[in-house]
């Protein structure tokens, strides 16, 4: 058990008792096209590095999005297993999600109109090393699914607005 994420997690749920107000947030993230297909993102002060395999244009220099995607449901699932465990005093050694999803490119590029573009399919498996009785690892395992933001994006409707703003480049300067 984490007696640190214990802590953690019980002194936020108190303040959210006290001012349910609070609980409301907002997340940002940016995103800046390089060099090719390479992408900078940045949120919080953190950098995130995106690219392609080369069969898709990039240098496969980093992860490409689809595969981050998949990479923050299974790292979100293993946080919400340390967190539920934590305040439900349950010592979970060791969390290792696996993801994998089936994506037909033939959408991507345009290639099939019927075919979409992302996902067609989503699949995690879950090894949990712990000592706990099975039952428990178990009900712990539904609470993660029912909770997990990640897993919720992915299977709930969520609306999503786009705009878009463009701007003439600057002419070249003539020395």
């Amino acid at each position: 058990m984490s007696v640190y994420v214990q802590t953690a997690l019980q002194e936020t749920i108190q303040a959210l008792k006290a001012a349910p107000e609070q609980a409301k947030t907002t997340f940002e993230a940016k995103a800046t096209l390089g060099k090719h297909v390479q992408v900078t993102a940045t949120t919080r002060g953190f950098t995130i590095p995106f690219d392609e395999p080369a069969a898709l244009g990039g240098d496969d220099t980093a992860a490409n999005p689809v595969e981050s995607i998949l990479a923050s449901l299974g790292a979100c699932q293993a946080i919400v297993y340390r967190a539920l465990a934590s305040l439900n005093g349950l010592d979970i050694e060791k969390v290792e999600v696996t993801t994998k999803g089936k994506l037909n490119l033939q959408g991507f590029l345009g290639l099939d109109r019927s075919v979409r573009p992302g996902f067609e399919a989503i699949e995690f498996s879950t090894r949990l090393v712990s000592n706990e009785p099975e039952e428990k690892l178990y009900r712990l395992s539904q609470q993660v699914d029912q909770l997990c933001p990640v897993l919720d994006i992915l299977t709930q409707p969520v609306p999503v607005k786009g705009s878009i703003t463009i701007e003439k480049s600057s002419p070249a300067l003539s020395v």
